[in-house]
């Protein structure tokens, strides 16, 4: 059953999103997210794991601006290759930022968690994670700052 309702997904993605620079955006986006959600799994600190589920509720909120952003610039500057269209060059930057940004976050959570895991202390690393996710959602906010006008 979930094959088929990917598969729609994939269908409403393209038609949305096509297939260029603004479907990258995107999915690499998504898949920063689903790497955070990962490293949530298994922790067994149940206030390291709150904290770290706080922090990703707050960049799963941002997932429906992303798109948003993404299905608006595929709208006014159609995307195929991996050209940037020139008039949006400011947006794909500060969405290529905050999904890179994403990705070290994920990363930083994994670190808290190993040190939790291994000394119990996970206070310094929270702080990264807190911080880096902040670095996302200014990076989001940057992307539509620079949309043009519809």
């Amino acid at each position: 059953m979930a094959f088929f309702a990917a598969a729609r997904q994939g269908r409403k993605d393209d038609a949305e999103l096509g297939s260029g620079v603004w479907r990258r955006a995107h999915d690499r986006f998504r898949r920063g997210l689903d790497r955070y959600h990962q490293i949530l799994e298994g922790i067994e600190d149940d206030a390291l794991y709150n904290e770290l589920v706080l922090v990703a509720n707050e960049l799963g909120a941002l997932l429906p601006r992303v798109r948003a952003i993404c299905v608006s610039a595929q709208r006014s500057s159609p995307s195929a290759g991996l050209d940037i269209p020139g008039a949006l060059l400011q947006v794909h930057r500060a969405l290529s930022r905050a999904g890179n940004t994403l990705a070290t976050t994920a990363e930083a959570a994994a670190m808290t968690r190993l040190d939790g895991e291994r000394w119990g202390v996970a206070s310094a690393g929270l702080e990264n994670v807190r911080r880096r996710a902040e670095l996302v959602s200014d990076d989001v906010a940057e992307a539509e700052r620079c949309m043009p006008a519809p």
